[in-house]
């Protein structure tokens, strides 16, 4: 069953080893017949900084707004990007403050601490690298950036299930180990989970 597939890649650089697996993963999806379009964060030209908040109006930069009307066509998100500092780039945050706002990704109900999750009916895959080690990062960090990006960014404006491949550490990680990486990016695409 062919699915549309929107991957957005975190990385400043495409030139980098999530580069390399948003490649890969798109690859391998083209080839099992998906719809993908994919994103270079680095290379759109936006104000990552929410300026006002919610206040004021900032009008979407071009890119952005490309990128709301794929993800709002699209049945399946994947982002690839690298985890610094426990958690995703700046410009990916910078990405979801401009461009999840309230009427796109979700509405505040009026006189309510509820709000309606506008982006329902949508899975995500993430595919995160880290120089921590996996095992460290979940039973001593506790993986603060798996728990805001599944938790209080895409289930929050209604995406799920979100499931997450981290692949660690890079820093010490041989060839052998990096392509094993990206031929399990490459299984994912296939199967567009």
């Amino acid at each position: 069953m062919s699915r549309s597939i929107v991957i957005l890649l975190g990385h400043p650089d495409r030139d980098s080893l999530c580069g390399a697996l948003a490649a890969r993963y798109q690859h391998a999806a083209l080839a099992a017949g998906h719809q993908v379009q994919l994103f270079a964060l680095g290379e759109i030209d936006f104000d990552p900084i929410l300026r006002h908040g919610y206040r004021q109006i900032q009008p979407l930069e071009p890119g952005l707004e490309q990128i709301n009307a794929a993800i709002a066509g699209c049945q399946h998100l994947v982002l690839v990007y690298p985890t610094w500092w426990g958690g995703m780039p700046a410009l990916l945050k910078g990405f979801f403050d401009r461009a999840f706002l309230p009427g796109v990704a979700f509405r505040y109900r009026a006189d309510s601490v509820w709000w309606d999750r506008l982006l329902a009916g949508r899975s995500a895959r993430v595919i995160t690298t880290l120089d921590t080690p996996p095992w460290y990062y979940r039973w001593v960090y506790r993986m603060p950036g798996h728990q805001q990006i599944r938790r209080t960014i895409l289930d929050f404006c209604g995406i799920r299930p979100v499931k997450i491949s981290g692949f660690g550490p890079v820093r010490s990680a041989s060839e052998a180990q990096r392509e094993a990486w990206l031929q399990q990016a490459e299984q994912l695409g296939r199967q567009a989970r």
